[in-house]
């Protein structure tokens, strides 16, 4: 079985083949100068790694020596370093208080983004650590979300917490956290809606999830966390932004980097956001959903094998 490294590679190809290619046809005149710096920051910006990013990058490249005889594979490592740094910030663990019983984890970010998928997974992984874990079904208002859901609550043997379809989500999550607490769970995910379309709305909704928690658990939920699509390229910072004034956020998943040609969107995020990225996910099954490693990123990125 390919290790998450590897995996991690083969789904930043299409961001690594971009990027690679463009250093090393631009490093064909085998200088560091002015032009050279003016095309690699082109190729920064084009690769979604973001404007905030690339200046501090180019501000570095611009501060080593000039003129000099360069190969495209010493540029790499140069880049791999500079996105490392920033990165290194956001590779934070992920952890839960033991005090706290169950942890409760409210789980926000728009339709589409792999959201509920992710819950699943990460569900799965605490249920293999010995975790008892249980699900709120709050995206009462698509059908398709509950029943994602179940299938991988009866897949992992998780309990579910569901409503009719249009239901109150605040009602909801308000009994499902008392059925948690009688059933001793150490952990619940609630999935909640992702209208950004529909903003107020949105944020009415998400407040009154968290008011009425919060009558039963004063302190939840203890992490709120977002789900980005790395596809969305530059639209995944206005989507943590919008969701950071809603409601806030502990920390970023970051989904589908294995269908990008936006894998330089971690480095705009990282540096505009500063939240902590918890876990990227490559792909559909449990084991492609993984800790971030800025380390492992940046290498794969600027395709540098170990």
């Amino acid at each position: 079985m390919a290790s998450f490294f590897e995996k991690l590679g083969l789904g930043l190809k299409k961001s690594s083949a971009k990027i690679t290619a463009g250093i090393s046809e631009i490093f064909t005149k085998k200088k560091l100068d002015a032009a050279t710096l003016d095309e690699l920051e082109e190729l920064l910006l084009s690769s979604d790694i973001g404007v905030k990013a690339t200046t501090e990058i180019m501000q570095k490249f611009s501060a080593r020596r000039q003129d000099k005889e360069i190969t495209d594979a010493e540029i790499r490592q140069l880049l791999a370093q500079d996105i490392v740094q920033i990165l290194q910030p956001c590779e934070q663990p992920f952890e839960l208080n033991q005090q706290d019983a169950p942890s409760v984890i409210l789980m926000v970010g728009v339709n589409g983004a792999g959201k509920t998928t992710t819950i699943g997974k990460l569900a799965a992984k605490f249920k293999a650590q010995g975790k008892k874990v249980s699900f709120i079904a709050a995206d009462t208002f698509r059908a398709a979300a509950v029943e994602q859901l179940n299938v991988w609550a009866e897949r992992n043997n998780i309990r579910i917490f569901s409503g009719p379809n249009g239901c109150d989500s605040a009602g909801l999550c308000y009994d499902g956290l008392n059925m948690a607490i009688k059933n001793n769970d150490d952990i619940v995910f609630v999935d909640t809606a992702g209208r950004l379309q529909n903003k107020s709305g949105l944020m009415d909704e998400l407040k009154k999830i968290v008011k009425v928690m919060k009558k039963v658990m004063p302190d939840a939920p203890h992490k709120i966390l977002l789900t980005i699509d790395a596809t969305t390229g530059q639209n995944a910072i206005s989507q943590v932004q919008a969701f950071k004034e809603i409601i806030g956020a502990d920390g970023l998943i970051v989904t589908k980097l294995d269908g990008s040609s936006k894998g330089g969107i971690m480095v705009a995020v990282a540096k505009e956001t500063g939240l902590p990225v918890y876990f990227v996910g490559v792909g559909e099954k449990i084991e492609d959903l993984d800790v971030f490693k800025a380390q492992d990123y940046a290498e794969n990125l600027l395709g540098i094998l170990k």
